[in-house]
């Protein structure tokens, strides 16, 4: 009886140790995978020379080294599971890897971060922090060694244990292999390019990569003129880490700029103070120290890699987010013009025809979509971002921590409409593009918080549709089952919003954005019937590059 029962103990604890397989695989998991439309994204070679051929073979490559730090960025075992997954080839293990491909892991981005392989939970703070490292540790280690707090708090350090202590090790050199290959192919990109301000960037990114300081080289980012390749390459982003929002995960946008395209929106640069200006808080609060350069290019996609590829693909970007490189010279909006017609195509018209009032469905229209998010990224570009507090020189983001990336993204949104309607104000839209612009961000809502509500842009769209519906803004039809605009009510409280958004960040006011998302960022019971009746469309596209076929 000992040994019966110590083997069906063994065999208990064996099979606890198993992924849950047997329930996600098949049927499942194959079904998540098809929430991602393939689609093919192409590029016009026309645009390029022989030499920026080159130049574009050798970046891609080096966005390929970016996938590899961000898997490492996302949890410690992926490397160990990727191997584990490319070695089963029956159907079930097809669509495991399949789905840890889209998802950069094995947790799903749009349950939660909920395991569908495994039975571990994803650490907060991804790999950028020991896992078993609480929030409090990590703030009481600053207060007993304030000297630590630069490196601690850098967007471009990991934290390890050494001992009973906590320590910051540079990317530099946690990825010293990968960094040192990718400088390696810019130089060599670099030498191809006969653009003199690419080759300067790509040089001086190269260094970074080695040197830890990305400063330069986002200022030589930004000098980029009279360009065709318009490539962005290293750590950014800081979704990614759940514990603080601190820490920069790796990725690549590569991309050609669409001249033609570019040249018809310069004229929105023009006006980013006027924004500033026209935000609906006190002066005070305003921001006027930041460059204002600031230009939009509109680009096609070409490539890609790391946090810029995992899970949703992204509209657009808005970089850099160093403060001292935005005081100086502005951002950089960057419009992907290929992955909008996509997006418009595969997602935002079906799901607009089920859940917006028939009479307003003509209104969701391309150009009301691209243009929001042309405002949207204009919007990150304004409003509070350095802050002085009871003395205290801080920045928005340090002050409302893991809060942070969701209450940005909400600004930038409610933001968006916002700057549209005063471009019409400004005579540069025609009037009647108001209800584009009203409808088509409410078909978007239901795009947006179908990516989870955990992340950072479907909890902004959440709040957004929670606020305004509370608020009489967005209505529903019982009879019809469907949603639309109050186009008398919706201006005032869009205006609301923006103000309490804000001021959350004006004050640093980590309570009030707790707060905000607690009440407003959740999947709600109008949330929840409206998402109910997209089931059996996809939530995204899932990108098949033209440029990795041909390398194939």
């Amino acid at each position: 009886m000992k040994y019966m029962i110590l083997f069906l103990l063994a065999t208990f604890l064996w099979g606890c140790s198993q992924p849950q397989s047997t329930r996600e695989d098949g049927m499942n998991l194959a079904e998540k995978v098809k929430q991602f439309a393939p689609t093919e994204i192409r590029y016009d070679h026309s645009l390029l020379d022989d030499r920026q051929k080159v130049v574009l073979e050798k970046l891609f490559h080096a966005a390929q080294i970016m996938d590899t730090i961000f898997l490492k960025q996302v949890y410690d075992r992926n490397e160990e599971i990727a191997r584990k997954l490319a070695a089963d080839t029956t159907a079930s293990g097809r669509a495991r890897r399949a789905y840890f491909d889209i998802m950069y892991g094995p947790f799903d981005r749009l349950d939660h971060d909920k395991p569908f392989y495994g039975t571990a939970s994803k650490p907060a703070g991804a790999n950028f922090y020991p896992a078993d490292m609480s929030k409090e540790e990590f703030e009481s280690w600053l207060e007993s060694h304030p000297q630590d707090r630069a490196a601690f708090t850098s967007e471009f350090t990991v934290i390890r244990r050494r001992g009973d202590k906590l320590v910051a090790i540079p990317y530099s050199e946690i990825y010293k292999d990968e960094l040192t290959r990718a400088a390696t192919l810019l130089r060599e990109a670099a030498g191809y390019a006969d653009n003199p301000s690419l080759k300067k960037y790509l040089l001086s990114r190269a260094e970074a990569f080695l040197s830890n300081d990305y400063f330069q080289s986002d200022m030589d980012w930004m000098d980029l003129k009279d360009h065709t390749i318009e490539v962005v390459i290293g750590p950014y982003e800081v979704y990614e880490d759940g514990l603080f929002n601190y820490k920069a995960a790796f990725e690549c946008f590569l991309t050609l700029r669409d001249p033609e395209e570019s040249a018809k929106l310069k004229v929105f640069a023009g006006y980013l103070d006027d924004m500033e200006k026209h935000l609906p808080i006190e002066d005070r609060y305003k921001n006027f120290n930041r460059g204002g350069e600031s230009p939009i290019v509109v680009v096609q996609e070409v490539f890609a890699s790391g946090d810029a590829r995992a899970n949703i693909q992204t509209l657009a970007f808005n970089l850099p987010n160093d403060e001292r490189v935005r005081e100086a010279k502005g951002s950089k909006k960057v419009m992907l013009k290929n992955i909008h017609e996509a997006k418009f195509k595969q997602l935002l018209r079906p799901i607009a025809e089920r859940v917006i009032e028939k009479d307003e469905v003509d209104w969701v229209t391309f150009d009301g979509f691209f243009n929001h998010t042309l405002m949207h990224e204009m919007s990150h570009g304004i409003g509070p971002g350095k802050l002085v507090l009871n003395g205290r020189k801080t920045e928005v983001k340090s002050e409302l921590k893991e809060t942070y990336s969701t209450i940005e993204e909400c600004k930038a949104d409610v933001l968006g409409m916002y700057n549209n309607f005063y471009m019409i104000e400004k005579g540069v839209f025609r009037p009647e593009f108001a209800k584009e612009i009203w409808v088509s961000f409410l078909a978007g809502v239901f795009r947006s918080v179908r990516f989870g509500v955990n992340e950072a842009h479907g909890a902004g769209n959440a709040i957004i549709l929670n606020y305004m519906y509370e608020n009489g803004a967005y209505v529903y039809n019982e009879e019809s089952d469907r949603m639309a605009v109050d186009f008398q009510k919706a201006p005032k409280v869009l205006k609301e919003l923006a103000t309490r958004l804000l001021m959350i960040q004006a004050r640093g006011d980590y309570a009030g954005s707790k707060a905000m998302i607690e009440r407003y960022a959740g999947e709600s019971a109008i949330l929840k019937k409206m998402t109910a009746k997209l089931k059996d469309l996809p939530v995204d596209i899932r990108p098949v590059f033209q440029i990795e076929e041909e390398a194939r």
